[in-house]
């Protein structure tokens, strides 16, 4: 019936110092209108000055993103009135962006796809508007805050394909630090162009954009909802109007905000107060020499180099702090897997359940030191979610916490025996039962010899021995 177009603008704010054109400090979370400057609110007599370090991390992004890189730094005025811009204009890079040509792979239902982007170009962000019935509220704060806005080529197809691409690009963002890429902040925002047209034609239909959407969730319902609008419109034979609209998430429906501009209402032209800024290519070429190592890098490693599942690894890449820390703890500890299994489990558990950070509650080496004992069998797992607790309750290494509350793995073997052989002589019934057929009967027993040791005997020793001795028993 129809095929539906979708292209994407993402706009991202830069974890700077300042702002993109003034001193003005970038601080999220602060009073409103408190972190302003002439600069920043076109007072007369000012000018503006280039953020280098968003200049910087702009062409970090641009290398992660395998893109053709401008030299020549070239800036724009895009001319309009609204609330939300005290100038009359934003300073951007409409003609001469930074970055052009890029991809970023991604995978949807186990299926790879290559997305082009067209640009990424450096610019101003407005002030926040806080709509209310009666009222708009205006924030400044945000105000000339240093943005970059990256844009695909229209080759989506659904609101999965989209989510898929935001989440890996995302992950980009943060594991360069350029941003925090926190939606719900709005430290990364999107803006979704959709249209429909006829399967099999070569053509667009009328395009409608969804502005500023701050959650992958939203960006799924705002798609999914305006690709439906527009099929019963177009089923209807209605025209489908070029505008502007928004997603509301009290009605989940897409409203109307205006007509759409035409790319001439904008006059841009280049910008008089800055100078066109000729970038060293050695410069260029060293940021990218130390660029980290990127998602798609890291989980390859993670799933064929240190065997871990495609879960595993997509779970740890989803919090950087986290895979930085198990980076850091494989260093010293060669037991990938159990590394892995409880900083995933318990310990990602206890970090979301309390709002931490992992660095706040363990330090890599005393990590590393618990995970070799663990791996090794020299603390069994219930030790080691015991040792764990205790780590963060007394900040203290694993060997200390061990000495001060007497937790070892028995492993001694003729300790084992003893203690078995006396559980299989006080049992002499069950021991009948199990050479019956009753082998759940086993598990019984390990009970109570860890019962009897107070949880510190080697499970694994303690299962292989009592089968040992079992059919020794057998008659």
């Amino acid at each position: 019936m129809f095929e539906t177009i979708i292209g994407i603008e993402v706009h991202c704010e830069l974890k700077t110092q300042s702002k993109m054109f003034s001193s003005a400090p970038v601080s999220f979370g602060q009073p409103p209108n408190s972190q302003t400057h002439v600069i920043d609110l076109a007072m007369p007599g000012t000018l503006p000055s280039v953020n280098k370090k968003a200049v910087e991390m702009a062409i970090r992004v641009c290398h992660a993103l395998h893109m053709d890189i401008d030299s020549l730094l070239r800036f724009d005025r895009k001319n309009y009135y609204y609330p939300d811009l005290p100038k009359g204009f934003q300073i951007t890079q409409q003609y001469h962006p930074i970055g052009k040509n890029g991809y970023l792979d991604i995978e949807v239902n186990g299926q790879k796809i290559h997305i082009n982007i067209e640009q990424l170009h450096l610019e101003e962000d407005t002030a926040k508007l806080t709509h209310d019935d009666d009222y708009t509220l205006i924030d400044y704060n945000r105000a000339g805050i240093p943005l970059i806005e990256i844009v695909t080529q229209p080759q989506f197809h659904n609101s999965q394909e989209v989510c898929a691409y935001l989440e890996a690009l995302r992950m980009i963002l943060i594991y360069t630090d350029v941003s925090d890429a926190i939606m719900a902040q709005g430290s990364m925002r999107c803006d979704i162009n959709i249209s429909l047209r006829p399967e099999g034609s070569q053509g667009y239909g009328e395009k409608v954009e969804i502005k500023n959407l701050n959650s992958l969730a939203n960006v799924q319902k705002a798609i999914d909802f305006e690709i439906q609008r527009q099929t019963e419109l177009l089923l209807n034979h209605c025209p489908v109007p070029r505008q502007t609209r928004r997603f509301d998430e009290k009605t989940q429906m897409t409203i109307a905000m205006r007509d759409k501009e035409l790319l001439a209402d904008y006059r841009y032209y280049p910008e008089p107060n800055i100078l066109p800024v000729r970038l060293p290519w050695q410069w260029i070429e060293s940021i990218k020499d130390h660029l980290p190592v990127l998602p798609a890098q890291r989980r390859d490693k993670y799933i064929h180099e240190y065997k871990l599942s495609v879960k595993e690894a997509d779970t740890l890449l989803l919090n950087k702090d986290l895979s930085d820390f198990y980076d850091q703890v494989i260093e010293q500890c060669i037991y990938y897997d159990t590394v892995c299994h409880w900083l995933i489990g318990d310990v990602l558990s206890y970090l979301h359940k309390n709002h931490l950070h992992i660095h706040d509650i363990f330090e890599v080496q005393d990590f590393a030191k618990l995970m070799n004992m663990t791996g090794q069998g020299i603390v069994s797992s219930k030790q080691t979610k015991q040792i764990l607790s205790l780590m963060i309750l007394e900040k203290k290494d694993p060997l200390t916490i061990m000495q001060k509350h007497h937790i070892q793995q028995m492993n001694d073997e003729n300790v084992l025996i003893e203690l078995i052989e006396e559980l299989l002589d006080n049992h002499f019934q069950l021991v009948q039962d199990y050479h019956q057929g009753k082998t759940n009967l086993l598990g019984y027993f390990v009970g109570q010899v860890m019962k009897k040791t107070q949880g510190q005997a080697n499970p694994q020793k303690t299962n292989q021995l009592l089968k040992q001795l079992l059919e020794k028993r057998k008659t």
